[in-house]
Protein backbone atom coordinates (compact mmCIF):
# COMPACT_ATOMS: atom_id res chain seq x y z
CA UNK A 1 0.00 0.00 0.00
CA UNK A 2 1.23 3.59 -0.66
CA UNK A 3 2.63 5.45 2.36
CA UNK A 4 0.84 8.79 2.02
CA UNK A 5 -2.84 8.95 3.09
CA UNK A 6 -3.69 10.82 -0.09
CA UNK A 7 -2.60 7.77 -2.11
CA UNK A 8 -4.85 5.28 -0.31
CA UNK A 9 -8.03 4.32 -2.17
CA UNK A 10 -11.29 5.36 -0.54
CA UNK A 11 -13.21 2.60 1.23
CA UNK A 12 -16.96 2.52 1.95
CA UNK A 13 -18.40 0.31 4.70
CA UNK A 14 -22.05 -0.53 4.02
CA UNK A 15 -24.38 -1.83 6.72
CA UNK A 16 -28.14 -2.35 7.12
CA UNK A 17 -29.45 -1.81 10.66
CA UNK A 18 -32.61 -2.14 12.71
CA UNK A 19 -32.56 -1.74 16.51
CA UNK A 20 -28.96 -2.95 16.73
CA UNK A 21 -27.78 -1.02 19.79
CA UNK A 22 -26.64 -4.17 21.66
CA UNK A 23 -24.07 -5.08 19.00
CA UNK A 24 -23.51 -2.04 16.78
CA UNK A 25 -20.88 -0.28 18.87
CA UNK A 26 -18.75 -3.42 18.91
CA UNK A 27 -18.86 -3.50 15.11
CA UNK A 28 -18.16 0.18 14.52
CA UNK A 29 -15.28 0.19 17.00
CA UNK A 30 -13.60 -2.59 15.01
CA UNK A 31 -13.88 -0.47 11.86
CA UNK A 32 -12.43 2.54 13.68
CA UNK A 33 -9.44 0.42 14.77
CA UNK A 34 -8.39 -0.38 11.21
CA UNK A 35 -4.86 0.69 10.28
CA UNK A 36 -6.19 2.84 7.48
CA UNK A 37 -6.48 6.63 7.12
CA UNK A 38 -9.76 7.71 8.72
CA UNK A 39 -10.30 10.33 6.05
CA UNK A 40 -10.27 7.56 3.45
CA UNK A 41 -13.04 5.55 5.14
CA UNK A 42 -16.77 6.19 5.20
CA UNK A 43 -19.45 4.22 7.04
CA UNK A 44 -22.95 4.24 5.59
CA UNK A 45 -25.87 2.80 7.53
CA UNK A 46 -29.18 2.07 5.87
CA UNK A 47 -31.35 2.17 8.97
CA UNK A 48 -34.90 0.82 8.88
CA UNK A 49 -36.18 3.42 11.37
CA UNK A 50 -34.65 2.04 14.57
CA UNK A 51 -36.38 3.02 17.80
CA UNK A 52 -33.41 2.33 20.10
CA UNK A 53 -29.98 4.01 20.29
CA UNK A 54 -28.76 2.66 16.93
CA UNK A 55 -28.62 6.05 15.23
CA UNK A 56 -26.96 7.78 18.19
CA UNK A 57 -24.24 5.12 18.29
CA UNK A 58 -23.71 5.43 14.53
CA UNK A 59 -23.31 9.19 14.72
CA UNK A 60 -20.77 8.82 17.54
CA UNK A 61 -18.55 6.97 15.07
CA UNK A 62 -19.12 9.51 12.30
CA UNK A 63 -21.35 7.25 10.20
CA UNK A 64 -23.75 8.49 7.55
CA UNK A 65 -27.28 7.32 8.41
CA UNK A 66 -29.85 6.88 5.64
CA UNK A 67 -33.57 6.22 6.09
CA UNK A 68 -34.32 2.75 4.76
CA UNK A 69 -37.96 2.46 3.74
CA UNK A 70 -37.51 -0.84 1.87
CA UNK A 71 -39.15 -4.20 2.51
CA UNK A 72 -35.93 -6.05 3.39
CA UNK A 73 -32.23 -5.71 4.20
CA UNK A 74 -31.20 -6.10 0.56
CA UNK A 75 -33.01 -2.91 -0.40
CA UNK A 76 -31.17 -1.17 2.41
CA UNK A 77 -27.82 -2.35 1.08
CA UNK A 78 -28.71 -1.12 -2.41
CA UNK A 79 -29.66 2.25 -0.94
CA UNK A 80 -26.35 2.56 0.91
CA UNK A 81 -24.41 1.38 -2.14
CA UNK A 82 -25.94 4.12 -4.28
CA UNK A 83 -24.58 6.70 -1.81
CA UNK A 84 -21.12 5.13 -1.44
CA UNK A 85 -18.11 7.01 -2.82
CA UNK A 86 -15.40 4.40 -2.20
CA UNK A 87 -13.30 2.65 -4.80
CA UNK A 88 -13.64 -0.43 -2.57
CA UNK A 89 -16.84 -1.54 -0.84
CA UNK A 90 -16.93 -3.53 2.40
CA UNK A 91 -20.24 -5.15 3.33
CA UNK A 92 -20.65 -5.65 7.05
CA UNK A 93 -23.58 -6.42 9.31
CA UNK A 94 -24.08 -5.00 12.78
CA UNK A 95 -23.33 -8.46 14.24
CA UNK A 96 -19.82 -8.44 12.74
CA UNK A 97 -16.56 -7.45 14.39
CA UNK A 98 -13.46 -7.18 12.22
CA UNK A 99 -10.90 -9.45 13.86
CA UNK A 100 -7.61 -7.70 13.02
CA UNK A 101 -6.62 -4.07 12.61
CA UNK A 102 -4.82 -4.84 9.34
CA UNK A 103 -7.67 -6.72 7.64
CA UNK A 104 -8.83 -3.87 5.40
CA UNK A 105 -5.36 -2.76 4.19
CA UNK A 106 -4.40 -6.39 3.54
CA UNK A 107 -7.65 -7.09 1.68
CA UNK A 108 -7.33 -4.05 -0.54
CA UNK A 109 -3.66 -4.74 -1.30
CA UNK A 110 -4.60 -8.33 -2.17
CA UNK A 111 -7.30 -7.20 -4.60
CA UNK A 112 -4.93 -4.72 -6.21
CA UNK A 113 -2.42 -7.53 -6.74
CA UNK A 114 -5.01 -10.04 -7.99
CA UNK A 115 -7.28 -8.41 -10.60
CA UNK A 116 -8.71 -11.83 -11.53
CA UNK A 117 -10.35 -12.20 -8.08
CA UNK A 118 -13.94 -11.08 -7.53
CA UNK A 119 -13.37 -10.05 -3.91
CA UNK A 120 -12.10 -11.00 -0.46
CA UNK A 121 -14.12 -13.37 1.72
CA UNK A 122 -13.81 -13.25 5.51
CA UNK A 123 -12.93 -16.13 7.72
CA UNK A 124 -15.43 -16.37 10.58
CA UNK A 125 -13.33 -16.70 13.71
CA UNK A 126 -14.39 -17.55 17.29
CA UNK A 127 -14.40 -14.91 20.01
CA UNK A 128 -14.73 -14.79 23.83
CA UNK A 129 -17.83 -12.66 23.23
CA UNK A 130 -19.70 -15.57 21.66
CA UNK A 131 -21.24 -18.70 23.14
CA UNK A 132 -20.08 -22.19 22.19
CA UNK A 133 -23.18 -22.52 19.99
CA UNK A 134 -22.39 -19.28 18.17
CA UNK A 135 -18.79 -20.42 17.62
CA UNK A 136 -20.03 -23.71 16.19
CA UNK A 137 -22.60 -22.19 13.83
CA UNK A 138 -20.28 -19.48 12.48
CA UNK A 139 -16.68 -20.65 12.89
CA UNK A 140 -17.01 -24.41 12.43
CA UNK A 141 -19.76 -24.40 9.80
CA UNK A 142 -18.76 -21.00 8.33
CA UNK A 143 -22.24 -20.98 6.78
CA UNK A 144 -24.72 -20.31 9.57
CA UNK A 145 -27.17 -23.11 8.82
CA UNK A 146 -26.57 -26.88 8.64
CA UNK A 147 -28.89 -27.33 5.65
CA UNK A 148 -27.06 -24.63 3.67
CA UNK A 149 -23.73 -26.13 4.81
CA UNK A 150 -24.70 -29.51 3.39
CA UNK A 151 -25.83 -27.98 0.08
CA UNK A 152 -22.63 -25.97 -0.40
CA UNK A 153 -19.85 -27.16 -2.67
CA UNK A 154 -16.46 -27.38 -0.94
CA UNK A 155 -14.25 -24.56 -2.26
CA UNK A 156 -10.68 -25.38 -3.28
CA UNK A 157 -7.56 -23.39 -2.45
CA UNK A 158 -5.62 -22.66 -5.65
CA UNK A 159 -2.49 -21.22 -4.09
CA UNK A 160 -1.15 -19.21 -1.19
CA UNK A 161 1.24 -16.26 -1.25
CA UNK A 162 2.10 -15.27 2.31
CA UNK A 163 -1.22 -14.44 3.98
CA UNK A 164 -3.10 -14.22 0.69
CA UNK A 165 -5.09 -17.32 -0.26
CA UNK A 166 -6.70 -17.85 -3.68
CA UNK A 167 -9.90 -19.92 -3.73
CA UNK A 168 -12.29 -21.25 -6.34
CA UNK A 169 -15.17 -23.71 -6.75
CA UNK A 170 -15.08 -27.11 -8.45
CA UNK A 171 -16.02 -27.04 -12.12
CA UNK A 172 -19.71 -27.15 -13.10
CA UNK A 173 -21.10 -25.71 -9.86
CA UNK A 174 -21.76 -22.29 -8.39
CA UNK A 175 -23.38 -23.64 -5.25
CA UNK A 176 -21.52 -21.71 -2.59
CA UNK A 177 -23.12 -18.72 -0.81
CA UNK A 178 -20.44 -16.04 -0.72
CA UNK A 179 -22.11 -13.71 1.74
CA UNK A 180 -21.66 -10.13 2.90
CA UNK A 181 -20.08 -10.48 6.35
CA UNK A 182 -16.85 -8.54 5.94
CA UNK A 183 -16.71 -9.20 2.19
CA UNK A 184 -14.59 -6.69 0.24
CA UNK A 185 -15.43 -5.86 -3.39
CA UNK A 186 -14.10 -3.46 -5.98
CA UNK A 187 -16.75 -0.89 -6.77
CA UNK A 188 -16.08 -1.38 -10.50
CA UNK A 189 -16.96 -5.08 -10.21
CA UNK A 190 -20.19 -4.29 -8.39
CA UNK A 191 -21.12 -1.80 -11.07
CA UNK A 192 -20.45 -4.40 -13.77
CA UNK A 193 -23.32 -6.53 -12.40
CA UNK A 194 -25.55 -3.55 -11.47
CA UNK A 195 -25.36 -4.34 -7.76
CA UNK A 196 -26.96 -1.03 -6.79
CA UNK A 197 -30.11 -2.24 -8.56
CA UNK A 198 -30.14 -5.96 -7.79
CA UNK A 199 -27.89 -6.55 -4.79
CA UNK A 200 -28.53 -9.61 -2.68
CA UNK A 201 -25.91 -11.17 -0.43
CA UNK A 202 -25.16 -14.28 -2.47
CA UNK A 203 -26.23 -13.03 -5.89
CA UNK A 204 -23.43 -10.56 -6.60
CA UNK A 205 -20.63 -13.08 -6.25
CA UNK A 206 -22.70 -15.57 -8.28
CA UNK A 207 -23.14 -13.04 -11.09
CA UNK A 208 -19.43 -12.27 -11.08
CA UNK A 209 -18.51 -15.96 -11.16
CA UNK A 210 -20.85 -16.53 -14.08
CA UNK A 211 -19.19 -13.60 -15.83
CA UNK A 212 -15.85 -15.38 -15.60
CA UNK A 213 -14.43 -14.37 -12.21
CA UNK A 214 -14.53 -17.79 -10.53
CA UNK A 215 -11.81 -16.93 -8.02
CA UNK A 216 -11.89 -15.08 -4.73
CA UNK A 217 -9.38 -14.37 -1.96
CA UNK A 218 -9.10 -14.93 1.75
CA UNK A 219 -6.61 -13.42 4.22
CA UNK A 220 -5.17 -16.21 6.35
CA UNK A 221 -6.50 -16.13 9.91
CA UNK A 222 -8.40 -12.87 9.42
CA UNK A 223 -11.96 -11.83 8.83
CA UNK A 224 -14.82 -11.19 11.22
CA UNK A 225 -16.31 -12.49 14.42
CA UNK A 226 -19.88 -13.16 13.37
CA UNK A 227 -22.20 -12.88 16.38
CA UNK A 228 -25.02 -14.53 14.45
CA UNK A 229 -26.91 -15.81 17.46
CA UNK A 230 -25.99 -17.10 20.91
CA UNK A 231 -28.55 -19.84 21.68
CA UNK A 232 -30.26 -22.72 19.91
CA UNK A 233 -33.77 -21.34 20.48
CA UNK A 234 -32.83 -17.95 19.04
CA UNK A 235 -31.19 -19.79 16.13
CA UNK A 236 -34.54 -21.46 15.35
CA UNK A 237 -36.24 -18.06 15.49
CA UNK A 238 -33.58 -16.53 13.27
CA UNK A 239 -33.92 -19.33 10.72
CA UNK A 240 -37.64 -18.57 10.63
CA UNK A 241 -36.91 -14.91 9.85
CA UNK A 242 -34.19 -15.77 7.34
CA UNK A 243 -36.56 -18.10 5.47
CA UNK A 244 -39.27 -15.44 5.28
CA UNK A 245 -36.66 -12.97 4.02
CA UNK A 246 -35.34 -15.47 1.45
CA UNK A 247 -38.81 -16.23 0.09
CA UNK A 248 -39.63 -12.54 -0.14
CA UNK A 249 -36.43 -11.85 -2.07
CA UNK A 250 -37.26 -14.74 -4.41
CA UNK A 251 -40.43 -12.92 -5.42
CA UNK A 252 -38.25 -10.36 -7.22
CA UNK A 253 -34.96 -12.12 -7.93
CA UNK A 254 -35.18 -15.61 -9.39
CA UNK A 255 -31.46 -16.24 -8.84
CA UNK A 256 -30.83 -18.87 -6.17
CA UNK A 257 -27.43 -20.38 -5.37
CA UNK A 258 -29.14 -23.55 -4.11
CA UNK A 259 -30.21 -24.32 -7.68
CA UNK A 260 -26.66 -24.07 -9.04
CA UNK A 261 -25.88 -27.81 -8.94
CA UNK A 262 -25.50 -28.29 -5.17
CA UNK A 263 -23.87 -31.54 -3.99
CA UNK A 264 -27.09 -32.36 -2.10
CA UNK A 265 -30.63 -31.21 -3.07
CA UNK A 266 -32.69 -29.37 -0.49
CA UNK A 267 -35.07 -32.27 0.17
CA UNK A 268 -32.17 -34.60 0.91
CA UNK A 269 -30.54 -31.98 3.17
CA UNK A 270 -33.78 -31.86 5.18
CA UNK A 271 -33.88 -35.67 5.46
CA UNK A 272 -30.23 -35.69 6.55
CA UNK A 273 -31.02 -33.24 9.35
CA UNK A 274 -33.88 -35.26 10.86
CA UNK A 275 -32.56 -38.81 10.54
CA UNK A 276 -29.69 -38.39 13.06
CA UNK A 277 -27.26 -40.75 11.26
CA UNK A 278 -25.62 -38.09 9.07
CA UNK A 279 -25.41 -35.43 11.79
CA UNK A 280 -23.92 -37.94 14.25
CA UNK A 281 -21.32 -38.97 11.67
CA UNK A 282 -20.29 -35.36 11.02
CA UNK A 283 -20.26 -34.62 14.75
CA UNK A 284 -17.80 -37.44 15.40
CA UNK A 285 -15.73 -36.61 12.32
CA UNK A 286 -15.57 -32.95 13.27
CA UNK A 287 -14.51 -33.65 16.85
CA UNK A 288 -11.76 -36.02 15.69
CA UNK A 289 -10.53 -33.75 12.90
CA UNK A 290 -10.73 -30.40 14.71
CA UNK A 291 -10.41 -31.64 18.31
CA UNK A 292 -13.30 -29.32 19.07
CA UNK A 293 -16.21 -30.39 21.30
CA UNK A 294 -18.38 -27.61 19.90
CA UNK A 295 -19.27 -30.05 17.12
CA UNK A 296 -21.67 -31.56 19.68
CA UNK A 297 -24.03 -28.74 18.70
CA UNK A 298 -24.33 -30.16 15.18
CA UNK A 299 -27.17 -32.61 15.81
CA UNK A 300 -29.46 -30.19 17.71
CA UNK A 301 -28.65 -27.44 15.19
CA UNK A 302 -29.66 -29.73 12.30
CA UNK A 303 -33.02 -30.34 13.93
CA UNK A 304 -33.33 -26.63 14.69
CA UNK A 305 -32.57 -25.77 11.09
CA UNK A 306 -35.42 -27.90 9.75
CA UNK A 307 -37.80 -26.58 12.40
CA UNK A 308 -36.87 -22.94 11.85
CA UNK A 309 -36.97 -23.17 8.06
CA UNK A 310 -40.34 -24.98 8.08
CA UNK A 311 -41.69 -22.40 10.54
CA UNK A 312 -40.50 -19.68 8.18
CA UNK A 313 -42.31 -21.25 5.20
CA UNK A 314 -45.55 -21.46 7.18
CA UNK A 315 -45.15 -17.88 8.40
CA UNK A 316 -44.53 -16.65 4.86
CA UNK A 317 -47.63 -18.45 3.55
CA UNK A 318 -49.78 -16.87 6.25
CA UNK A 319 -48.29 -13.37 6.45
CA UNK A 320 -45.93 -12.99 3.52
CA UNK A 321 -47.54 -9.75 2.29
CA UNK A 322 -47.20 -8.01 5.66
CA UNK A 323 -44.59 -5.26 5.15
CA UNK A 324 -43.81 -5.15 8.89
CA UNK A 325 -43.23 -8.89 9.18
CA UNK A 326 -39.42 -8.90 8.84
CA UNK A 327 -39.11 -6.26 11.56
CA UNK A 328 -41.50 -8.14 13.84
CA UNK A 329 -39.51 -11.35 13.44
CA UNK A 330 -36.19 -9.74 14.33
CA UNK A 331 -34.29 -11.69 16.96
CA UNK A 332 -32.31 -9.69 19.50
CA UNK A 333 -28.59 -10.34 19.18
CA UNK A 334 -26.20 -9.93 22.08
CA UNK A 335 -22.57 -10.36 23.04
CA UNK A 336 -21.27 -12.62 25.81
CA UNK A 337 -19.27 -10.72 28.45
CA UNK A 338 -19.76 -7.47 26.59
CA UNK A 339 -17.21 -4.77 27.35
CA UNK A 340 -17.89 -1.13 26.63
CA UNK A 341 -16.03 0.29 23.62
CA UNK A 342 -15.37 3.84 22.60
CA UNK A 343 -14.70 5.28 19.15
CA UNK A 344 -11.12 5.96 18.22
CA UNK A 345 -10.34 9.66 18.13
CA UNK A 346 -9.88 11.21 14.73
Amino acid sequence: MPSGPENFPRVSFIMPTLNAEAILENCLASIARQNYPREKMEIILADAHSTDRTRDIAKKFGAIVLDDDGKNMEEGKRLALRHATGEFIVFVDADNEITHDDYIPLAIAALQKNPQALGVESYYLPSPKMSSFCAYITHLLHISDPMAWLMSANPKMISRDGDIERWTLPENTFSYPLGANGFVFRRADLESVKADEQFQDTHVALYLMKNGKREWLRISGRGVHHYYIQTLWKFIQKRRRATVHFLRVQEEAKTNWMREKPPVPIWLAAIYCVTFIGPIFHTLRGMVRDKDLRWLWHLPACLGSVLGNAWGVLTYKRRGKDKKLIAELQVKQTLVGRDSVEPKSK
